[in-house]
């Protein structure tokens, strides 16, 4: 059943149609990302992560999604020339699409159903939200901007990741590198 997931439909930044097979047999690291957040400044360390292990077979894949207080806001072509002036983005960026909701896109809805829980997640960010007034509207929901979804080489999903576990933590890294050694 693993292999769904090479099979949902996607859109590349610049339009093109196409899925995941592309990405088939590598290990991948699908991110919903956003240009205003305060996250943002993690796609410095995701170009770094991605760097270091393409070469190995592995893939970061960025979604921007506009579902946490709008921080997504700009059109295809204004987020890829943000990420490449600010961040010099290599990895695949994705159209833009929603990761929660009723309109939530078949890709996230897959992704939130094969792990419903982020296994390195220590709280603290999950209780900052609700301080504002942000709660999940359902247990296994994409908490905000930066969530980061491990897909190894079978295409199953092998780990979540909390948003503020920054791409530097060892924690994702070992377990990027487990995956790539399988």
């Amino acid at each position: 059943m693993a292999d769904e997931i090479y099979e949902i439909p996607v859109r590349k930044i610049d339009g093109a149609e196409t899925n995941l097979g592309e990405y088939k047999n590598k290990v991948l690291l699908v991110v919903n990302v956003a240009s205003e957040c305060g996250l943002t400044p993690q796609y410095a360390g995701l170009q770094k992560l991605y760097s270091n292990y393409r070469g190995k077979g592995f893939e970061i894949l960025g979604f921007p999604a506009n579902n946490f207080m709008e921080q997504e806001p700009g059109s295809e072509t204004e987020i890829k020339d943000f990420c490449d002036a600010n961040y010099s983005v290599e990895f695949p960026l994705f159209s833009k699409i929603s990761v929660k909701g009723d309109d939530q896109h078949e890709l996230y809805h897959y992704l939130t159903k094969a792990k419903s829980d982020t296994d390195v997640n220590d709280g603290a960010m999950e209780e900052n939200l609700k301080g504002y007034g942000h709660n999940r509207s359902e247990p296994g929901e994409v908490l905000w901007n930066f969530e980061k979804f491990l897909i190894g080489k079978d295409g199953g999903v092998a780990a979540r990741f909390a948003p503020d576990v920054t791409p530097d933590d060892r924690r994702l890294i070992e377990r990027i590198e487990a995956e790539l050694a399988k």
